[in-house]
């Protein structure tokens, strides 16, 4: 059965998969990127390698979701898996199914954050970033969001399209705030080990947490990305050069960032949501 750890691009997935990870993967807490590499990603085209024709054809990958998932499930063992994907159901298709899943972890980010954290990392303009929250976005189909290279078409959605569709649903699910993570980490690591428990055996302590809300704080995570020991960056596909992953985290300040047409655009368009996150 899948736990599913989701949320929307630059929300703040990497950060919760690197507490988990550490949690789950290590005795001491000590954080390494190479953790990382025990939860898997969904979708990604190893999943589907034997059951499409056509990684770059988004209605045979949609019409194998579940079945992707049944075969992940066949050992039998409980996983996490990470995802962008929005929980959709596209023309009868379903993205998963009670089946396969156990649970839901759902990380969220204030949208006015996000807007300029995803120009950052696709190297586009705040405007494009804002169509892309705007729009029912598939990533992988155009030159401005191409899949990475073990990725797969995956369908995001607006932005509270994609907080709806995984939240609607209480049962089994934990919301992570990345702003709770940044003003009580303490608290909010507290309430990922109690959720896990449901679903995995680990051990905890005073020592080990320390180590975790340590070696994975934003700075930390910073200088081992300019260490050149993470491998999940992507490149700017004008200049080559890296773009960097962990950014400006609890320093992109929006009142700092945002014009006010684009402030009032993301307030308008996601007012109920924000609304109920406690953002406005």
């Amino acid at each position: 059965m899948i736990v599913w750890l989701a949320s929307y691009p630059k929300s703040g997935n990497t950060w919760v998969r690197s507490i988990i990870s550490s949690l789950l993967y290590t005795d001491d807490g000590i954080f390494n990127f190479n953790l990382l590499r025990q939860l898997d990603q969904f979708p990604e085209k190893k999943h589907f390698k034997n059951l499409i024709t056509d990684f770059g054809n988004f209605n045979q990958i949609k019409k194998n979701w579940i079945t992707a998932q049944d075969i992940i499930n066949l050992d039998g063992k409980q996983k996490l898996l990470k995802t962008h994907q929005g929980k959709f159901t596209v023309d009868g298709d379903h993205f998963l199914d009670n089946t396969n899943t156990s649970g839901v972890i759902y990380v969220v980010r204030d949208p006015r954050v996000v807007v300029s954290s995803i120009s950052n990392h696709y190297s586009i303009s705040i405007n494009q970033s804002l169509e892309f929250m705007l729009a029912p976005t598939i990533i992988g189909n155009s030159k401005s969001f191409e899949e990475e290279k073990s990725g797969l078409l995956t369908l995001i959605g607006k932005w509270n399209e994609h907080y709806r569709s995984w939240t609607r649903n209480k049962k089994n699910l934990l919301l992570i705030k990345y702003e709770d993570l940044i003003s009580k980490p303490n608290e909010e690591m507290e309430k990922i080990i109690i959720y896990l428990k449901k679903y995995f055996q680990f051990e905890t302590n005073e020592h080990k947490n320390k180590n975790i809300i340590k070696t994975t704080s934003f700075d930390s995570l910073k200088q081992m990305e300019n260490e050149n020991l993470f491998k999940e960056g992507v490149l700017n596909k004008e200049t080559q050069s890296k773009v960097s992953f962990f950014n400006l985290g609890p320093e992109n300040k929006w009142q700092n960032k945002l014009e006010e047409g684009i402030i009032k655009s993301i307030e308008t368009n996601f007012f109920e949501e924000m609304k109920e996150l406690n953002y406005l």
